[in-house]
């Protein structure tokens, strides 16, 4: 593509432009935003991040093949530097990456209906319900979530350990997906994702919230800021959008949690709310919940059934509820809503139970914020008939506030917990269980007794089984569906399930 057709999908002009850019005219084969992926031909976008600055790499960039390079003004450097590339400044990186992504691929979301999910808690149980239903109703979709990807039906791991990938691997996926025939794309939209443009471009016809509770304060500093970024989901629903494919642009919202209110003023679409404690438009009533799976009756604005589902928890339901509106909105058939559901076997490390014939339960699930670990303990502690114990910690560099309040919900709702590793990255270990143990002495509990720290995480799920006895449940949160923990810059293979069946194998 020509570099020229390039420039003129950036919303915002450049501050300036090398005159050599302006006197050839040089065909672009590749964007990359990581020296390492630049090929012959490529245009390297030199993205500001935490730890490092893309214009530090465009002497590797050069070295591989990059004919020009975009990024910020490098008179903004905080030393002397000659640069190898023709460069273009501009005063927005990310907005410009993804400017530049859509137009390389082609505008992929301009023949695609697409739906962003949002929430604290809850977002990739939703995503693939919602693609299940689209599925179940024989419509051609694609899904992009913190555990997982999916196009037409093929699915595979999300190995990156990214929520929401940067522009350029969404626009590059949704144009495979749009390759493939598909109609409607399910993406996880962070607020990470949101803030810093990566979602920008997908042009969203339908914006999905789950819940807005305390995370990613780190990044955010302040909830009313995360909050905001979770509204720029609801912003970029536009009621002139007209993609001529037949769907209904739609804000779903959560009448039960506070967001509800949050979020309504920044809906210019129409609104399908849906709750179980509140008269929402889509609501769930006379619940049933057992351990092998849920039953409630769904009321819709023209319509009823019961709905049966394997999913565990009144959190489910909620989840559930989120994807039924979500469909309805659709004109998805109530019928197959119903079948779909109950077709479901769970979500990969959601609520995910592992059993190589052991006498007491375990259970694998990605709770890593209070609000999530409150509800999942909430859930398990009525169908434990023992003890109720729990392995848990907090990611390092991440929201340090949250940690003592999940250590007084497992001091509050468990019998016994024992913190360790999630990923600490180059954070003390010691210091981050520290700082969740004081939650837990704050409940009036006793470090040796009540709780442990094991920072090693395979040495705390080990000694916790050797506690457990027959009819306890045991929950091992945050890691879920992960496939690496991260010790310092490091990431080391990690497999929490399959970790768990090793270790279970003694006790059986």
């Amino acid at each position: 593509m020509q570099l020229a057709t390039l420039l003129a999908a950036l919303e915002q002009p450049p501050i300036s432009i090398d005159p050599a850019v302006l006197h050839q005219r040089y065909e672009i084969t590749a964007l990359a935003y990581d020296s390492r992926k630049v090929v012959a031909g490529s245009l390297f976008v030199a993205v500001p991040g935490t730890h490092t600055d893309g214009r530090h790499y465009l002497h590797d960039a050069a070295q591989r093949g990059a004919l020009v390079a975009l990024g910020e003004p490098l008179e903004h450097m905080s030393e002397p530097f000659s640069c190898p590339l023709p460069y273009i400044a501009v005063s927005d990186v990310r907005t410009s990456l993804a400017n530049l992504s859509c137009a390389f691929y082609s505008y992929p979301t301009q023949q695609l209906y697409t739906i962003g999910i949002t929430g604290t808690d809850g977002k990739t149980t939703t995503a693939n319900l919602i693609n299940m239903l689209l599925e179940a109703a024989g419509i051609q979709s694609g899904l992009m979530t913190t555990a997982n990807f999916k196009i037409c039906g093929q699915e595979w791991e999300n190995a990156t350990r990214q929520s929401t990938l940067e522009a350029l691997e969404i626009q590059q996926f949704l144009r495979r997906l749009l390759d493939a025939q598909a109609r409607y794309a399910v993406i996880e939209a962070t607020s990470h994702g949101l803030e810093l443009q990566r979602v920008h471009g997908c042009a969203f016809d339908i914006g999905v919230v789950t819940n807005i509770t305390h995370e990613h304060l780190d990044f955010h500093k302040t909830l009313a800021a995360y909050r905001r970024a979770k509204a720029r989901l609801f912003e970029m629903l536009d009621p002139e959008r007209d993609k001529g494919l037949g769907g209904r642009p739609q804000a779903i919202l959560h009448r039960d949690d506070a967001s509800y209110e949050i979020l309504k003023p920044y809906c210019r679409v129409p609104i399908l709310d849906y709750g179980i404690d509140t008269p929402a438009a889509v609501r769930a009533v006379d619940i049933q919940l057992w351990a092998s799976g849920t039953s409630f009756r769904v009321i819709l604005p023209d319509a009823e059934c019961v709905i049966e589902t394997q999913l565990v928890g009144r959190f489910n339901v909620s989840n559930c509820l989120a994807a039924i509106a979500t469909a309805y909105s659709q004109g998805i058939a109530l019928a197959t809503i119903q079948h779909g559901l109950a077709s479901i076997k769970g979500i990969a490390g959601r609520m995910e139970h592992i059993s190589v014939g052991q006498s007491f339960d375990v259970i694998v699930d990605y709770a890593h914020t209070p609000d999530s670990l409150q509800k999942v303990l909430a859930t398990l502690r009525p169908l434990t008939r023992g003890k109720l114990m729990a392995v848990f910690g907090s990611a390092g560099e991440r929201d340090s506030q949250k940690r003592p309040i999940m250590g007084k919900i497992a001091a509050q709702m468990t019998d016994f917990f024992v913190l360790t590793d999630e990923d600490p990255r180059e954070e003390d270990r010691e210091h981050i269980l520290n700082e969740i143990a004081m939650g837990a002495d704050s409940a009036g509990k006793c470090r040796g007794k009540d709780f442990l720290c094991i920072p090693d995480r395979r040495e705390a799920i080990a000694a916790t089984f050797a506690l457990a006895q027959k009819g306890d449940t045991i929950l091992l949160a945050g890691k879920g569906h992960e496939q690496s923990i991260i010790i310092g810059r490091e990431k080391l293979p990690w497999d929490e399930r399959k970790i768990a069946q090793e270790l279970l194998k003694t006790y059986v």
